[in-house]
C-alpha cells in the first residue's frame, strides 16, 4: 500500500483525480462493465494530499476496501482527489463527482466555513455527503438530513496534550530551565481562525493551568499544519527567545517535527531542547516520540475514522441501515483520542492500541 500511495502522489501532483477499486488502479468511466455485478462509487476529496495525517487516513480507507468487498460482495470504486488547499478546486471536484455518478461523497473541507456550494450541489442531486476530519459549523451540517461528519472532538486532543505537558513539568525539574516555577511556552498553530487549531491551543493551555502549572506565553507562529513552515516559525522564535522557550505546543505532529528541525539546524544540544508536544500520532510523529525528540503526542485514530467513514459511505450508497453505526444526533461519528508517551509508543507503532 505504501507503493500505491507513492503512485497516487504522482497523479495528485498533476491535479488529476485517481480512481481505485479495492486498492487497484482502474479507469474512471467503466465503473460497472458486468451487467449483474452490484457496484457503488465513492468520491473522496481532501484539502491537501501533503498533510501527513490525511494521507495516512486515506491510505487506511483504501486498504479497507477489499475487506469490505469480500464482506458485502459489492464492487466498490473510489475516486480520490486533492484540492491542493483551494476551495474553488474542491467545489469543482465535487461537481465532477456528482456528474460522474458517485453514490456518496466524502469531503475533507478546505475551508470549514464555506461548505454551502458543496451542500447545495449535493442536495440538488440527492447525493449524501460525509465531511471528515475538518469539522464544519454545526448549523451547516443541520441544513440537510443527508449530511454527516466523521472525526474527533478537537478539545479532547488539547486537554490530553496539556495533561502530558503538566505531568512532565511537575515530575521533571530540569524542564523548568530558569527555575522560576513557570512553564514558558510557544505555540505552532495550524491555521489562522481554524476551529481545531484554536480549540487545541486553548484547551492545552487551560489544562496546564487547571493542573496548577503556571504558564507564560512567549510567542506563536501560524504554520498551516506544515513541517517546513513550522521550522521557519520556530527558527524565528528561537532567534527572539532562545533558551527562554521551555515548551512547544504544536497543533499537529508535522509542526512539532518542524520545531525539531529548527532545533537541529540551530545545533542546540538535545539536553537544552524545550519539551515538544504534537498531536495526531502519525508514523513519523510516533517515531519521534520513540526517539525522544517529541515528549509525546495525542493519537488521532486514523484507522478508526477510515473504517467508520467507509462503513457509513457503504450504508448510505446502498440504502442500508444506519442504526448500527452509533451516530451521535444522527449526524456524527467521533473517535476518541489517546495520549502517547515514550513508554507506550511501540504499542501504537505495532498497531496494538490499548
Amino acid at each position: 500500500m505504501g507503493e500505491m500511495m507513492k503512485k497516487k502522489s504522482r497523479w495528485w501532483r498533476k491535479g488529476i483525480c485517481l480512481c481505485l477499486t479495492a486498492g487497484i488502479l482502474t479507469g474512471c468511466q467503466d465503473a460497472d462493465t458486468k451487467e449483474n455485478v452490484k457496484s457503488i462509487r465513492i468520491g473522496v476529496t481532501v484539502y491537501d494530499q501533503y498533510d501527513t495525517f490525511i494521507s495516512q487516513l486515506i491510505e487506511c480507507f483504501s486498504a479497507d476496501l477489499s475487506n469490505k468487498e469480500k464482506e458485502t460482495g459489492t464492487v466498490i470504486h473510489i475516486e480520490v482527489c486533492n484540492a491542493a488547499d483551494s476551495q474553488t478546486t474542491q467545489n469543482s471536484q465535487v461537481e465532477d463527482m456528482l456528474e460522474n455518478g458517485c453514490d456518496v461523497i466524502c469531503v475533507n473541507l478546505v475551508d470549514r466555513t464555506e461548505p454551502t456550494t458543496i451542500i447545495d450541489m449535493a442536495e440538488k442531486k440527492n447525493i449524501p455527503i460525509i465531511f471528515f476530519n475538518r469539522e464544519l459549523v454545526e448549523e451547516d451540517l443541520k441544513r440537510w438530513d443527508q449530511l454527516y461528519y466523521v472525526g474527533a472532538k478537537a478539545f479532547e486532543s488539547g486537554v490530553m496534550q496539556g495533561e502530558v505537558a503538566a505531568e512532565i513539568f511537575q515530575s521533571d525539574e530540569s524542564v523548568d530551565k530558569n527555575q522560576d516555577g513557570v512553564f514558558q511556552y510557544v505555540v505552532l498553530e495550524g491555521e489562522a481562525g481554524h476551529q481545531d487549531a484554536i480549540v487545541r491551543t486553548e484547551y492545552a493551555v487551560s489544562t496546564l493551568m487547571e493542573h496548577q502549572v503556571k504558564v507564560e506565553k512567549l510567542g506563536y507562529g501560524i504554520a498551516n499544519w506544515n513541517r517546513a513552515q513550522a521550522q521557519t516559525k520556530m527558527t524565528q522564535m528561537l532567534d527572539q527567545h532562545g533558551a527562554e522557550i521551555e515548551l512547544v505546543l504544536a497543533n499537529n505532529d508535522d509542526m512539532a517535527l518542524g520545531a525539531v528541525d529548527a532545533l537541529k539546524a540551530a545545533q542546540i544540544a538535545r539536553e537544552d531542547w524545550p519539551v515538544i508536544m504534537g498531536i495526531d500520532g502519525t508514523d513519523v510523529g510516533l517515531e519521534a516520540v520513540k526517539q525522544g525528540e517529541l515528549a509525546g503526542t495525542v493519537y488521532n485514530d486514523k484507522e478508526g475514522q477510515a473504517f467508520a467513514m467507509l462503513n457509513l459511505a457503504y450504508e448510505l450508497a446502498t440504502g442500508g441501515e444506519l442504526s448500527g453505526l452509533e451516530l451521535e444526533d444522527g449526524k456524527y461519528i467521533r473517535l476518541p483520542y489517546a495520549k502517547v508517551e515514550q513508554e507506550d509508543v511501540e504499542q501504537y507503532q505495532n498497531g496494538e492500541k490499548p
